[in-house]
């Protein structure tokens, strides 16, 4: 019997015959965190009284939630953080160099890999056919020390999606319509995999949007197989001989199949306070937004800021309206600044914000007020998400929020296009 992804990767980097329900122990391709679960994993590591990085060139730590830093306690937690990069000689990557998620997508992820992180979203990765997944700061911690660890092979549910997107339609509205129909939990330790023709065409940047929110159906992990657009994004990275070919073998066992028809998809929005409480734009349209915000891990890429620029060009924000943009790495916001994708967002109005997770977390940078609302092209809404639990976060694409910005309420992209 064939094999899927997950099954693949676990088989190949554990030498086991990995299949769904087997428990393997795996060598890691990397392991990070970030400023927020940082410092809690190196406690940890500091305990545990293996003094040695396993691999120091393959453990990177990033500070990106809380940067700039805006109180004195995460800046000791920076140079914490610095301090023990230099100490144990882990890669750092500084402040204004970008998300954690995107910047292992543009500079370490590489088709076959496991990735373990100190963060929920790192199966952002999975779009490059990694087995990419997210751990608690302890499982971290001594995955740094060791370089392995062990995991569950999931059972994986296959997604086959066909059809091209209408115009206004974008992978985003995809993730949103797939978490609604299966719910908030409805994947809980599973693999989603993607195929269908709609995947085989879909660029680099739709599919870390969609492996980024595999998670928030409780998914283990998001894979995608590695093919042709795979082997153009690490060409373009700098690093195309990292590329093989991986895709799941035509008899694999799937503990469910989903077929999604692309062509029949709309802008759709997450309403508050759950990722699968979803509705259509239009549905939504009047619904009153203080706040707009394009960036993040899932949608604060060239092409997102690109799309926002093209819609917002000779516009201008409503007057009622903050429109928050952060690029989502330094060489995203060097392109866009390169294609004069900046200057437009400026012109019309727009805050632009250094490379990093920004408004996203709630700590700084476009924290909501009582009851106020916020359309944002993040992964998650929760009660509280955005820095004020008396407010309240849509979630929609980059579409979606500029055409949001220009009429100051929920509004479906389409009317702009």
């Amino acid at each position: 019997m064939g094999k899927t992804l997950a099954e693949k990767i676990l088989s190949a980097r554990s030498d086991e015959e990995a299949r769904a329900g087997n428990i393997v122990v795996a060598r890691l391709d990397l392991v990070f965190v970030q400023d927020s679960t940082g410092p809690l994993t190196l406690r940890q590591f500091n305990e545990t009284g293996l003094n040695t990085i396993y691999n120091s060139a393959r453990t990177v730590l990033f500070i990106d939630h809380s940067t700039p830093s805006p109180a004195r306690e995460l800046s000791n937690d920076h140079i914490f953080l610095r301090s023990f990069a230099e100490e144990k000689g882990a890669v750092l990557s500084d402040v204004g160099e970008g998300v954690c998620h995107q910047l292992v997508a543009e500079s370490w992820a590489k088709p076959g890999d496991i990735i373990v992180g100190a963060d929920s979203h790192t199966v952002t990765a999975g779009a490059l056919g990694a087995f990419a997944t997210g751990m608690g700061s302890t499982d971290i911690a001594i995955a740094m020390a060791l370089g392995k660890t062990w995991l569950r092979v999931p059972e994986t549910i296959r997604i086959i999606v066909r059809g091209r997107f209408a115009r206004g339609v974008s992978a985003k509205d995809l993730i949103l319509h797939l978490i609604g129909q299966i719910g908030a939990d409805g994947a809980t330790y599973m693999a989603l995999e993607f195929s269908g023709e709609t995947i085989a065409t879909m660029p680099m940047s739709e599919r870390l949007t969609i492996a980024n929110m595999a998670v928030e159906s409780g998914a283990k992990v998001g894979l995608f197989p590695s093919d042709s657009i795979t082997e153009d994004y690490l060409r373009r990275q700098g690093r195309k001989e990292q590329y093989i070919p991986l895709s799941a073998d035509p008899d694999a066992s799937y503990e469910s199949t989903i077929e999604i028809d692309a062509a029949q998809l709309e802008p759709t929005v997450a309403k508050p306070h759950t990722v699968d409480n979803i509705a259509l734009a239009r549905e939504l349209a009047g619904v009153d937004i203080e706040q707009v915000f394009l960036g993040t891990c899932t949608n604060g890429r060239l092409d997102d800021i690109r799309i926002a620029a093209s819609m917002l060009q000779g516009k201008k924000r409503h007057p009622h309206t903050r429109l928050v943009v952060a690029p989502a790495s330094q060489k995203v916001l060097l392109a866009a600044l390169a294609e004069g994708y900046i200057t437009t967002l400026v012109e019309s109005g727009a805050t632009i914000v250094p490379p990093g997770c920004a408004a996203c977390l709630g700590v700084h940078q476009g924290v909501l007020g009582d009851g106020e609302s916020c359309l944002s092209t993040a992964n998650r809404n929760f009660k509280g998400r955005m820095g004020n639990p008396e407010a309240f976060v849509y979630l929609a694409s980059p579409a979606t929020a500029a055409a949001t910005a220009i009429r100051g309420k929920i509004t479906d992209p389409r009317e702009f296009l």
